[in-house]
């Protein structure tokens, strides 16, 4: 990791996610629960989210990270998920990214400078420009990319989240520690630092 990048992700104490492409592939599943009394077919919004990137997130919360999620869309699909990972800052319905981001710096008393945001799409452009750490999944479009500090090894819904927080974990000098407290926690394997690079 190259100097400027290492001092940028030290930095940083919550990691912003976009949802649709980021935490999931960005594919819409809508399964019909039947027709509505005005005779439209009304439906269930179904959406597949990486166990990886989840369990990431218990790592990072172990070494003090936080996390929050910001969506143009609402989806109830996408607050069970959330709630269950623990993410504390989570905004549905943002037409607006850079007012979440707003509000996350204000409830979690943090500068943009200590956020790192992980987008994949043009609407994710304006947070990125802002923080001071922007990552881009591997599938990202390209002026994403272009303005990403770093760009994942995996595509979004498969695993990117994790690359965010292993990259920011690894800057801090945290991230073997953090993997061997959550498997000491979870009542797994010990003593595994040696295989974590």
């Amino acid at each position: 990791m190259d100097a400027e990048l290492k001092a940028r992700a030290e930095k940083i104490k919550v990691i912003v996610f976009d949802v649709d492409g980021v935490l999931t592939d960005g594919t819409l599943w809508f399964i019909p629960t039947g027709k509505r009394e005005d005779g439209f077919i009304s439906s269930v919004e179904v959406k597949g989210f990486s166990a990886h990137d989840g369990l990431g997130m218990g790592i990072g919360r172990i070494a003090g990270l936080r996390f929050g999620a910001i969506t143009k869309r609402t989806s109830d699909t996408v607050e069970v998920r959330l709630r269950d990972l623990k993410v504390e800052f989570i905004h549905q319905g943002s037409q607006q990214k850079m007012d979440a981001i707003r509000q996350i710096m204000q409830e979690g008393d943090v500068t943009l400078e200590e956020i790192c945001y992980v987008g994949d799409d043009i609407i994710d452009l304006p947070p990125m420009r802002s923080v001071g750490l922007a990552i881009a999944t591997w599938n990202a479009r390209e002026p994403v990319k272009a303005v990403a500090h770093y760009v994942t090894t995996h595509a979004g819904g498969h695993g990117a989240g994790r690359d965010a927080i292993e990259l920011v974990l690894e800057a801090k000098g945290v991230l073997a520690e953090a993997i061997e407290d959550y498997l000491r926690e979870a009542g797994g394997a010990r003593d595994i630092g040696h295989n974590v690079q």
